[in-house]
């Protein structure tokens, strides 16, 4: 599944787009720093993305997605709280998270968390739940990553039955049993959407369609196009499962300033930084200028530039991928608040009209 997709599947991908198109941001609550390139703490970074939500309604992103990290450079293990608080001074902007780690956490209590979000926020809240990427829950909630796959099966299966809302019956070997137990509080107006963030598993794609769940693919490295056959294989899931279509979104990182020139040299010596320190515990590659330059390019991951550079790859890939939503993954630790503020305003008020004209 890593190989480039063919022209038919291209194809494909790209005529099967029946829903709104939903452009979003999202954020892990990267350490930002001040004015004099120092950390600030971690409360005001928390604080600082509670005032980036509120800009992002202002300025018209459809959706505002808050990742869920345990370290220090990523200080957001209670995304739902900095939610809920985004939520009190916004009256429009979907709320949710860019990822929920199911796999160290409780079904129920992240459908209770979720489902509060819902209805303190007039059922503006989302759910985007991981297998775990990053793997820091594991051992601060003693779970062991011998069970990584089996967690996540058997807590997406009870997830789904939560979903459906009315008493639940469900069995399991990773948490006891529940047997037509009334989880509240109850949604008002049916589900809230939930989705299964992939970074390259056709097995996840494939789970999200069994148990009902819209696709989010998370593309932070490499070619695009190299996802186009996850979203047909998702649709022909769907169909054999006997489910309606379903929505499928994209992840990925970038930053956006007034000019190329500038988005890049404010962006290659932060992602450098992070993405060389990572290297040796996630497995990436150090990058390179070149290799960077690649990334930011047509062909790679890195959605990095002015808002029209960036305004075009977001529409090109949407197409290419068959996808409806597109959610910039914007901040690399390092940048400043106002850095990134500029980036949330540009995004809203320059490239989300573009792709809209782009695509219309």
């Amino acid at each position: 599944m890593t190989t480039a997709p063919s022209d038919a599947v291209t194809a494909s991908a790209a005529e099967a787009v029946p829903f709104p198109l939903i452009l979003g941001l999202d954020t892990f609550g990267d350490v930002t720093h001040d004015t004099n390139d120092r950390p600030l703490s971690h409360a005001q970074t928390i604080r600082n993305v509670v005032e980036q939500g509120v800009l992002a309604d202002q300025v018209g992103a459809d959706f505002f997605g808050i990742g869920e990290h345990h370290t220090d450079d990523f200080p957001m293990p209670a995304a739902d709280v900095v939610l809920a608080t985004i939520a009190a001074r916004t009256d429009r902007i979907r709320l949710g998270s860019a990822v929920t780690v199911l796999s160290s956490d409780d079904p129920v209590r992240v459908f209770q968390r979720y489902s509060t979000l819902n209805a303190v926020s007039g059922g503006r809240a989302e759910v985007i739940l991981g297998r775990g990427s990053s793997i820091d829950s594991f051992p601060l909630f003693g779970y062991d990553l011998a069970d990584y796959e089996d967690l996540f099966e058997e807590k997406t299966s009870l997830f789904a039955e939560l979903l459906k809302g009315g008493p639940v019956t469900w069995q399991g070997k990773t948490r006891a049993s529940l047997h037509e137990q009334d989880v509240v509080p109850h949604t008002e107006s049916g589900p809230f959407p939930a989705w299964v963030g992939v970074g390259g598993s056709p097995q996840s794609v494939i789970r999200a369609a069994r148990y009902g769940f819209s696709l989010m693919l998370a593309i932070i490295g490499g070619s695009p196009a190299r996802f186009a056959p996850f979203s047909q294989l998702f649709r022909q899931a769907l169909e054999r499962f006997g489910r309606a279509p379903l929505p499928v979104g994209v992840h990925s990182p970038g930053h956006v300033a007034v000019t190329d020139e500038k988005a890049r040299e404010e962006f290659w010596p932060r992602y450098l930084e992070v993405i060389g320190r990572y290297s040796t515990i996630r497995g990436f590659a150090i990058p390179t200028k070149q290799s960077f330059l690649r990334e930011i390019g047509p062909q790679g991951a890195l959605y990095v530039g002015s808002p029209e550079t960036v305004a075009q790859k977001i529409a090109a890939n949407l197409t290419a991928l068959g996808a409806n939503r597109f959610d910039l993954k914007y901040g690399m630790g390092g940048l400043s608040h106002e850095a990134l503020m500029t980036t949330i305003e540009l995004y809203g008020t320059q490239v989300i009209p573009r792709v809209r004209e782009l695509l219309t």
